[in-house]
């Protein structure tokens, strides 16, 4: 392994493992290993086990960048927000929305909508919180949504992520 990519979740992982794939990198062939730390808090812990000669990089999401910044410096990008955040911002919510229904979970959204705290909120919002709600739904939309993206539309912190360990 040559360098290392640490994320804060699985969603992030496989976000950014969506992503390559569809740049046609293997990003394993390559020496690149991306792993979700379980939290930016983590990051000092996991950067002190590294080997020598690994060269650790970063995405997190905007409340998180100090825990970042105190480890890697600015070997890291930001998600403004979240990933989630961005990925329904590049593909635009009505979009979002379109791949949630398709996927059979526009009944679970409509009724998360009903609810008094997201009644009338923006529809990006919502979907925000409904990726980020439900089990495992985080970890499929990111694939799904990823999968969905214009190649030339893709949400700077991704790309600039995957360019640092080009």
């Amino acid at each position: 392994m040559r360098a290392i990519v640490l994320v804060e979740g699985v969603s992030d992982r496989v976000a950014l493992e969506t992503l390559a794939a569809r740049r046609g990198r293997d990003l394993s062939a390559e020496g690149v290993a991306v792993v979700a730390i379980g939290g930016a808090q983590a990051i000092g812990r996991i950067v002190a086990t590294l080997p020598t000669g690994v060269a650790p990089v970063g995405l997190c999401d905007v409340a998180e960048e100090r825990h970042f910044r105190r480890v890697l410096g600015d070997a890291y990008d930001v998600c403004n927000a979240d990933l989630e955040d961005e990925l329904i911002r590049s593909l635009g919510a009505e979009t979002v929305e379109a791949i949630v229904e398709a996927n059979g979970d526009l009944r679970r959204l409509r009724t998360m909508q009903k609810q008094p705290e997201w009644r009338g909120r923006p529809l990006g919002d919502q979907l925000r919180r409904f990726m980020g709600s439900g089990g495992s739904r985080k970890i499929r939309y990111a694939r799904l949504l990823v999968e969905a993206l214009d190649l030339a539309a893709v949400p700077a912190p991704l790309d600039g992520v995957l360019a640092r360990v080009a």
